[in-house]
C-alpha cells in the first residue's frame, strides 16, 4: 500500500489496510479495543501494531506490522469510522489471549474492560454468553474469574479499581453511578459509589477532571447537597488513596468505619491490586511444589 501521506492515526493506518484485508476479517485484539474506545492499560497500548482476525479458512495475512489471527469461531462484528471491528463482547474474550506469564493482561485489566463493555451493553451476559460459545480459548480461567467480578455501570477505570479494592476486603457491594434525589424531585447529583442502606456516597475525585477551581467548587456544591439534602456520608477517594499498599488499607478503613463494618471482619490484605488470577497462582504454587519435590526426593 502507498500513500503520499504517512497515516498518523489508528483510524487512518487502519484504513490503509483495508484494501488487503481478506474476505470476512475485522480489526480484532488490542487494535480493535482501542478503536472501539476501551480502556486498556499502558502496556496493552504500547502494541504498535495492526490486529486482525477472519475465519479459519481465510489466508493469513503476512505483513509488516500487521498481526492476522484466523479464528475457529465466528465473532460478530460492528463498524466504526467505516471499519470492521470485533464486538464489544468478542473483544473482551479475546484480551484473554494477552494473559499469561510475560503477557502485559491481569485480571483487573479484564475487569476493568469488561466493567466498560458490560456498562455500554447494559449487562454482563454477552461476554458470558461470547466466552461460553467458544472452545477452550486462550485465557478461560481468567476470563470466568474476572465476570465475576464484572458490574454494569462504572464510569471510568479507576472507578473501577476503587470498587475492587473496597469490596474485595470484606465491604459490601455498592450501587454504582446512581443518581441521588432530594425533595420535590430535584437531582443533587450522580454518586460513584452508593451504599442507600448505610447512607454512604463514595467519590473518587479524578485529578484530571477534579483537581481545578472550577471543578473543586461543583465538588462542593454537589458534596453539600448530598450530605445536607440527602443526608449522606460522603468519602473521597483520591489518586494518593490507591498509591500504596498502605494509603489503601487507610482508605479501606476509613470507607469501613463508615460503612459501620468492624475491622475484624475485614482482609486488608485484599486491598491490593491483583495482576494474577487464583488458578494462575495455583498453577505457580504447584510448579513450585513439584521442582522441589525433584529437587529433594
Amino acid at each position: 500500500m502507498r500513500s503520499l501521506v504517512v497515516p498518523q492515526t489508528l483510524v487512518d493506518r487502519a484504513a490503509g489496510l483495508m484494501p488487503a484485508l481478506p474476505t470476512g476479517a475485522a480489526f480484532s485484539h488490542v487494535t480493535g479495543a482501542l478503536l472501539l474506545d476501551l480502556p486498556l492499560s499502558y502496556a496493552m497500548e504500547e502494541d504498535p501494531r495492526l490486529h486482525v482476525t477472519g475465519p479459519l479458512d481465510t489466508r493469513r495475512m503476512r505483513k509488516p506490522g500487521v498481526v492476522a489471527h484466523r479464528a475457529l469461531h465466528a465473532r460478530a462484528h460492528t463498524i466504526v469510522d467505516g471499519l470492521p471491528v470485533v464486538d464489544l463482547a468478542d473483544t473482551w474474550v479475546d484480551m484473554g489471549e494477552l494473559v499469561g506469564r510475560g503477557k502485559p493482561a491481569g485480571l483487573d485489566d479484564l475487569i476493568v474492560i469488561g466493567d466498560a463493555v458490560a456498562t455500554r451493553l447494559n449487562s454482563v451476559q454477552p461476554m458470558r454468553r461470547a466466552l461460553m460459545a467458544r472452545v477452550r480459548p486462550r485465557g478461560k480461567a481468567t476470563l470466568l474469574e474476572a465476570l465475576d467480578e464484572i458490574r454494569v455501570g462504572s464510569a471510568s477505570p479507576r472507578e473501577t479499581l476503587a470498587r475492587l479494592m473496597l469490596v474485595r476486603c470484606g465491604l459490601p457491594e455498592p450501587a454504582l453511578n446512581q443518581a441521588i434525589v432530594g425533595d420535590n424531585d430535584v437531582l443533587l447529583g450522580v454518586a460513584d459509589l452508593h451504599w442507600s442502606k448505610e447512607g454512604v456516597v463514595g467519590e473518587y475525585q479524578g485529578e484530571a477532571f477534579h483537581d481545578g477551581p472550577q471543578e473543586r467548587a461543583s465538588d462542593e456544591v454537589r458534596r453539600e447537597g448530598f450530605e445536607r439534602r440527602a443526608g449522606l456520608t460522603v468519602e473521597e477517594i483520591w489518586k494518593a488513596d490507591m498509591s500504596s499498599s498502605r494509603a489503601r488499607r487507610s482508605c479501606v478503613l476509613r470507607f469501613a468505619r463508615a460503612l459501620g463494618v468492624p475491622e475484624s471482619s475485614l482482609d486488608l490484605s485484599r486491598a491490593d491490586p491483583r495482576f494474577f488470577s487464583s488458578h494462575a497462582i495455583d498453577l505457580a504454587i504447584q510448579r513450585d511444589m513439584q521442582r522441589s519435590m525433584r529437587r529433594f526426593g
